[in-house]
């Protein structure tokens, strides 16, 4: 049986966990996500946080800990180096997570949502690329109340990323988030049917 693996990307705050949402709720698709994995990849006691915090040292971890999320923030958003540095411990267990559950997954359709699929280069993960797009002026105003950051961090997490045009080049569909909610699911619906929908 060959699976439907649809990756779900786009840019930090442009809609990818609604679009994810939606197919989970009313279609009842399996949704993987890259970002619970690299949840997990941190988690207190892994190796990959105690690397992290034998290089940025004992003040990235909070008192219980864990990682001190914002503080990594500060650190990676600004630097490329450190970030490229941090990803390359966190993106092989993400790869070996997904291959892991698409490997048992019984469901015809599976559903990736991967913020960085591009950029982690696992796109031959995927047998097709959903790239949920809005104009950066939404970006950032999302961003901005969603994450409580100021105009400079918001943009700092953006261009941190692969370009949206970029990723909208790449696609094989594009969800228009620009507009209102009812709008999008349509998009969605009309790119994932007419295939049968199951379990």
């Amino acid at each position: 049986m060959t699976k439907r693996i649809i990756g779900l990307t786009g840019g930090i705050a442009t809609g990818k966990t609604t679009v994810a949402n939606y197919l989970g709720t009313t279609y009842k698709l399996p949704i993987l996500d890259a970002d619970i994995y690299a949840r997990d990849a941190v988690a207190v006691g892994s190796a990959i946080l105690q690397a992290i915090a034998q290089k940025y040292g004992q003040q990235i971890l909070l008192a219980d800990g864990s990682l001190n999320r914002p503080k990594l923030g500060e650190i990676i958003f600004n630097q490329p180096e450190e970030r490229s540095y941090v990803e390359s411990l966190i993106h092989p267990y993400v790869l070996a997570s997904f291959l892991k559950q698409i490997q048992n997954s019984s469901a015809k359709i599976l559903v990736l949502v991967v913020p960085l699929l591009f950029e982690a280069g696992i796109t031959n993960l995927v047998t097709e690329v959903w790239v949920v797009y809005c104009d950066l002026q939404q970006q950032l105003t999302r961003l901005i109340q969603r994450n409580q950051l100021n105009i400079e961090q918001a943009e700092a997490r953006i261009n941190s990323q692969m370009p949206l045009g970029e990723k909208v080049a790449l696609a094989d569909v594009v969800l228009d988030n620009n507009l209102n909610l009812e709008e999008l699911h349509t998009q969605v619906d009309r790119a994932l049917l007419p295939d049968q929908v199951s379990n």
